[in-house]
């Protein structure tokens, strides 16, 4: 039996973050490219694919829950496992004649297990890493995250589209469904051994103690100091990503006739599985080492800020462009995802120092990131009808004009230093 206790954090965060991106990629990302092959329209993918993303948003709702029962440690591999079978039972459906209803329902439930599980994870870093160590490792998370971002929307996507060819698109994107099931299974199983438990929680004797429980949790929360602001940086933070990121998937697969790039569904899976990978790892990497070395300063989540937001002018330059060159696609791709993987960095740390510390860290983290989420699904819900109503072109440069809140948010939010967060967490110890 391995003793987890032994183990370095780099045995287990690669994993879980894989874990956890891939069910979000799945939904946000590739389901979009799938749901286009198979004939629904822009303004309903962009709109339902977002939808179901609530649950991130919603998590802080029943995080305070798995604070009272088992371990975090129990939540992660039993999320990853029920998550596997539920993808399983989604490829199933796409050979159904209603495939679209019921494919969205099976997601809804897989975005709930998916959120549950990145609470719990979130609740094993933070109880098992102090926050210097949090820092150094923050770039590791959002490495594998990404790796799952791009595994995702390249080789899955990539794969389908090969499949697509020979067996057909409901058979190619059924394959595809099973494989993200059975990854997810093998994942939970995997760290079922390695994972440290995150804290053995306080059981709970009533239900009456566990919604106590939630309302010390919404009322410490908003008591943080500096709250309202930091929710603004982390709503704010993401505005421009959320409409830039739904878009560009079907921007790339639409014909060149109505403004796109016209891609095959191949060429995005490579476009995202090789240039994007690439950059996506380097960027996290990279900026959770800089970070760590220069701490979360104003100049630095400025720097990192930028990072973020900028590059997604590389997407309003394809989109006026319109290049037929695919290493010139992918040089846009890989600018972008370096940006994204490094800027990324910024906002969890963020979360983790000016958030999280305190009594209810796995609950109050859970907060941050659900209404993080919800900076991302709101713009996403809306922006198929923009890019409908605007055109691709100017879809992508109103982009760049929505990154504006994003540095407005940053120049302002007021920052604690490691030392604070330190201080605080061997008080609430």
């Amino acid at each position: 039996m391995i003793k987890n206790k032994t183990l370095s954090p780099i045995y287990w965060i690669p994993t879980t973050w894989f874990a956890m991106g891939l069910p979000f990629v799945a939904l946000s990302g590739a389901s979009s490219i799938m749901y286009k092959n198979l004939g629904i329209s822009d303004s309903q993918i962009a709109f339902w694919t977002s939808l179901i993303m609530l649950p991130w948003t919603l998590k802080p709702l029943w995080g305070p829950f798995l604070e009272l029962y088992k371990t975090k440690k129990f939540f992660v591999y039993i999320t990853q496992i029920f998550t596997g079978v539920l993808f399983g039972l989604l490829a199933l459906t796409l050979q159904l004649d209603h495939f679209f209803s019921f494919s969205i329902a099976i997601l809804t439930i897989i975005a709930i297990s998916g959120a549950t599980h990145d609470t719990a994870a979130d609740g094993v870093y933070l109880n098992e890493l102090s926050p210097k160590l949090q820092a150094k490792f923050v770039g590791w998370q959002g490495a594998f995250y990404n790796v799952a971002k791009v595994f995702s929307g390249g080789v899955l996507v990539y794969l389908a589209g090969q499949l697509e060819q020979e067996i057909g698109i409901k058979n190619a994107w059924m394959v595809v469904m099973f494989i993200y099931g059975i990854i997810m299974v093998c994942l939970g199983i995997y760290n079922m051994r390695v994972l440290p438990e995150g804290n053995v929680a306080k059981e709970a004797t009533s239900l009456k103690e566990g919604f106590d429980t939630l309302k010390d949790v919404i009322v410490t929360f908003f008591q943080k100091k500096h709250i309202w602001f930091s929710l603004c940086f982390i709503v704010f933070y993401r505005f421009a990503e959320g409409q830039a990121i739904k878009i560009t998937p079907l921007f790339f697969k639409a014909a060149r006739e109505s403004g796109g790039l016209g891609l095959s569904t191949s060429e995005i899976g490579l476009l995202y599985g090789v240039f994007g990978a690439v950059a996506f790892v380097l960027g996290s990497i990279v900026a959770g080492y800089y970070v760590s070395n220069k701490g979360l300063t104003r100049r630095t989540l400025l720097i990192l800020c930028a990072f973020f937001n900028l590059p997604f002018a590389a997407y309003a330059f394809l989109a006026i462009t319109t290049p037929t060159n695919l290493y010139v696609i992918a040089s846009a791709v890989a600018i972008e995802y370096f940006g994204y993987g490094y800027g990324f960095v910024g906002l969890i740390l963020f979360m983790m120092q000016n958030i999280a510390p305190g009594k209810y860290k796995m609950a109050h983290y859970a907060f941050g990131s659900g209404l993080m989420n919800l900076g991302f699904m709101i713009p996403s819900m809306i922006s198929g009808f923009l890019s409908d109503f605007l055109g691709y072109k100017e879809f992508f440069i109103w982009v760049l004009i929505a990154t504006i809140p994003a540095f407005i948010v940053t120049w302002l939010v007021p920052l604690r230093s490691v030392e604070e967060v330190e201080q605080e967490a061997e008080v609430t110890a």
